[in-house]
Formats: C-alpha cells, sequence, structure tokens
C-alpha cells in the first residue's frame, strides 16, 4: 500500500504542476495497452448484463419518466440512442438516460471495497459517447468507432473507480460513490473524445472539484429512488466536463491537495487518497455480478441463504410461518449499511434492507425486482417476520471481506423454529456473481441477458442482438452505432 503524492506549497499563490492522482489517471488511460483476455471477455459479459439490466428497468414508470429529451419531442441530428426506446439524444442526456436505466432496479454489476460502488454505471456515458460520435462520424463519411473501444472503455473506467475504491471511503465522510462514477467517466469519455494528457488532467480535475452527492438518499429518514438515477446524473456530468476541457477550457491543477481549498481538505479531512495497486486490468478481471437477484451486494448471499433454508422448511412440512427467529451473520459493511429496523417508506427503502429481503426469500422462495413494489410489500407478514430477523457481524467475514485474496461477501443463516428446533446455519461466502465462480455463473448471466431481451424486443431481433453479443470477435468489430441500432424498438 502507497499514499500518492501530493505537492507541498511554499507559497500558497503560486500555481503548481498536476496533482500525482490526476496525472496517474491521465497516464493511465492515454498509454495503457489491454491485453488481458479475461479482462476483454468480462467487459463482454458486462455489457450485456448491464444493458440488460436497463431494458428490464424499462417495465418501471417511475424509471421512464424520467427518460427522453429536456424538450418534448426534440429529436438530435446524429444524436445517441437510448437502447430499447426510441430516443435518439445529445449525449449529455443520452449519457443520463442509459446510465438511469442501468441502475434504476440495483441488479448492475457491484465492486466492494474500502468504498462501494457498480462500475458498469459508467457504460451510460461512454456507449452515448461513443454511440454519438461514431454517427457524426458516418455523416461524414469517416470511420465510428467499435465496441473493441467500447469495451476497452469500460475496463479503463472499472480499474479508475475500482481502484480509487479499494483504500478511500468516502462514505465515511459522507459522499456518495458516485463521485468515482463521474471521474472515471470523465477520464474515459475524454479519451474517446481525443483529448490529450494536458487536457484529460484538466477535465479530470472539474469532476474532482464539482459538488459532490451525499450519501442521504441511501439512508433513513431519506432513502428514496434518487439512488437509482444519482449514477446516470454523475456519467451525463462526465460527459459534459469532458466537453467543457475539449473547448480548451483551463484546468485546475491542484484540485485535490490545494490547502483549506482542495478536495482532501475540504472533503476528506484532510487525507490524501491512498493507493493498493497501479491501474492495470484487476477490477474488470474481479467484478461482482449481480446474477440471480437483484438486492444489494452485501445481501446477495444471504439471500442465497435464504432461499435454501425456504427449499428446507419445505421438505420438513412447514414455512416461514413457523420460524421464531434468525440470525444472520454478517461483515461491517452490511451492518453499516442495510440492517434496517422499522417501517420501509418505498422501494428503494426495502431494496437496501437485508431482514426484507430475507424475509421474501424465506416466505416466498424467490427474490425479484416485483417483490420491492406496494402490492407485494404490503403483505403483513413480511415486516412480521423481519422484526424476527437481527443480524450480528462476524469477524472473520468483515477480515475476508477486505482479504484482497478472497475479496469474500460472506452470510450464515441461523433459524429457530417454534418448537425451539434449530435448523443446521446454513453458510455461503461467495455469491454466484464472483469471480470464484465465474464458471457457474456466467451461463446464468447469458440466460438473464435473454430474458431482458425478450421483455422488450421481438424473437428475429433478440437473435439478432445476441448473435453479435455471444461472439467476441464479431462483437469487438461492429460500429459502435450499428450495435446500438439493434436495440431500437
Amino acid at each position: 500500500m502507497h499514499t500518492m503524492r501530493i505537492s507541498t506549497h511554499g507559497n500558497p499563490s503560486a500555481r503548481h504542476g498536476p496533482d500525482q492522482v490526476l496525472c496517474d489517471i491521465a497516464d493511465y488511460v492515454v498509454e495503457f495497452e489491454i491485453n488481458s483476455d479475461v479482462a476483454l471477455r468480462t467487459s463482454q459479459s458486462c455489457l450485456i448484463d448491464t444493458l440488460g439490466c436497463g431494458l428490464e428497468a424499462l417495465e418501471y414508470p417511475e424509471c421512464t419518466k424520467l427518460l427522453g429529451p429536456i424538450v418534448p419531442g426534440t429529436i438530435v441530428p446524429n444524436g445517441a440512442r437510448v437502447p430499447g426506446t426510441q430516443f435518439q439524444l445529445d449525449p449529455i442526456k443520452a449519457a443520463f438516460d442509459i446510465g438511469t436505466t442501468i441502475r434504476w432496479l440495483d441488479f448492475n454489476d457491484t465492486w466492494l471495497a474500502a468504498e462501494w460502488g457498480h462500475p458498469s454505471d459508467n457504460l451510460g456515458g461512454i456507449l452515448a459517447t461513443a454511440d454519438w460520435l461514431s454517427r457524426t462520424a458516418v455523416a461524414a463519411g469517416k470511420r465510428p468507432l467499435t465496441m473493441r473501444q467500447v469495451l476497452d472503455a469500460m475496463i479503463m473506467a472499472h480499474e479508475i473507480q475500482g481502484c480509487l475504491a479499494l483504500e478511500n471511503a468516502f462514505n465515511r465522510v459522507g459522499l456518495d460513490h458516485v463521485i468515482l462514477v463521474k471521474v472515471a467517466s470523465t477520464a474515459v469519455i475524454g479519451k474517446l473524445l481525443g483529448l490529450d494528457r494536458k487536457a484529460l488532467i484538466d477535465a479530470i480535475s472539474h469532476a474532482w472539484i464539482d459538488g459532490q452527492a451525499l450519501r442521504t438518499y441511501r439512508h433513513a429518514p431519506n432513502t428514496g429512488s434518487r439512488k437509482s438515477w444519482a449514477a446516470g446524473d454523475a456519467t451525463s456530468r462526465a460527459v459534459r466536463l469532458a466537453l467543457i476541457a475539449k473547448t480548451g477550457e483551463m484546468g485546475y491543477p491542484t484540485a485535490l491537495s490545494a490547502k483549506e481549498w482542495g478536495f482532501y481538505d475540504v472533503l476528506f479531512k484532510g487525507n490524501a487518497f491512498k493507493f493498493q495497486r497501479p491501474y492495470g486490468t484487476y477490477v474488470m478481471e474481479n467484478v461482482l455480478f449481480k446474477i440471480s437477484y437483484p438486492a444489494e451486494f452485501h445481501a446477495q448471499t444471504a439471500v442465497e441463504c435464504a432461499l435454501t433454508l425456504h427449499r428446507q422448511l419445505d421438505a420438513r412440512g412447514q414455512s416461514a410461518a413457523d420460524i421464531q427467529s434468525v440470525t444472520i451473520r454478517t461483515h461491517e459493511a452490511c451492518m453499516r449499511i442495510i440492517d434496517k429496523q422499522g417501517p420501509l417508506s418505498n422501494p428503494a427503502d426495502r431494496d437496501h434492507c437485508i431482514q426484507y429481503m430475507v424475509a421474501v426469500a424465506l416466505l416466498f422462495g424467490r427474490l425479484t425486482a416485483a417483490d420491492y413494489e406496494e402490492n407485494v410489500a404490503a403483505d403483513p407478514r413480511i415486516d412480521a417476520l423481519r422484526e424476527r430477523i437481527r443480524c450480528v457481524e462476524d469477524l472473520a467475514f468483515t477480515r475476508d471481506y477486505h482479504d484482497p485474496n478472497k475479496r469474500s461477501i460472506a452470510n450464515a443463516l441461523a433459524v429457530r423454529l417454534d418448537d425451539e428446533t434449530e435448523l443446521s446455519t446454513v453458510t455461503c461466502e461467495y455469491p454466484i456473481g464472483h469471480g470464484r465462480r465465474r464458471d457457474e455463473g456466467i451461463p446464468n448471466l447469458i440466460d438473464k441477458f435473454k430474458t431482458n431481451l425478450a421483455r422488450r424486443f421481438p424473437l428475429k431481433q433478440q437473435h439478432r442482438i445476441l448473435d453479435i453479443s455471444l461472439n467476441l470477435d464479431a462483437l469487438c468489430a461492429t460500429p459502435v452505432n450499428e450495435y446500438v441500432d439493434l436495440y431500437v424498438i
């Protein structure tokens, strides 16, 4: 582990060279060559899973009401298309729309460390920018970008967001993890726009200077649906900042380290960022997929355990109605984020409550996005069972959560029945979307994608999308605009 260098200023009024953190991000984006087959193939899986999550979200009016042009009826010539819709928008609003659909149901990929987040959120800005640039190029008789450039940008955005998250807990100072979406998206979108190293540093500096989102919309008493569009907002802001930098607008070299007025002093308690490893392809290679359940990731293994227990109860001729109490042994991050008691006011509250997720799984033997809606939540059995579920921290689980060689997300459920019988504790360390279960998970991920395609497109169109998406060589060679056109309804 090492701490990145920051400037020391004898004269606080003098301008200095850019912070090393800014330089390292820009140098990575400009110079690093991606030659990891594992990262590339994982990015292919990430692409289809992320787009599929967006397609499923289009079934929810609370999501779709936010989509479309700011001025109704506006169509942008050569603008970016929003998959699953007929919208063709400027790249900033398209990035918001794509990013919002991706994140709406909390079903896209996850990265867990000192900070949490969902690196595929960056696809909103990446795909919108690449599509707009490609359509503009074709209109001018030039060559469009290819999907290989999109996959490479995804790998780099994952890496920037994930490496910043490994040792730096923005949540500890009340900031939301979407700040890292904005920083990572700004960097890779700047590359797509052709910014040179200096302009990239300028753009990235603006991302740190922006006012940053508070986590208040993720926690009681204010948990709400903004958490489902915050990443769309962040990745769209990144497009705007990269475009501003493209005009030659100046940057702010010590945006992080400036005494009193820089990010470290204003928002990070005076601490410089720490880094566990240099930028490469580690994050994409080890990213976590949400394959089976649209649940906050710290609860994924708890839901797996609950479904196992549901089957055991059924085999015994019993049900959740016979449960006296449930104890969840878990890790510290889970305790801090999703251990909730008391009333839950909306779907955003429910999908961040481990007791709710476990109760639904125990009662019904399932957990779907629809289970967070009012008609399901109104079932009095859910809250009655929630009251009988408690969480306790297992220090070993917490250690393994932070161990870079394990990165487990363990939960263990112990159930006591009304007749005082105790079922055998069910433990799950790694969810099906974990790198250690990749061979098991990818077929299920593809099935999830097929299910989501079927929600929106006729069979022939589904097959066209699958034929290209599941063939890595064909996907990489496909012009971005032609690939996105496959998703137009």
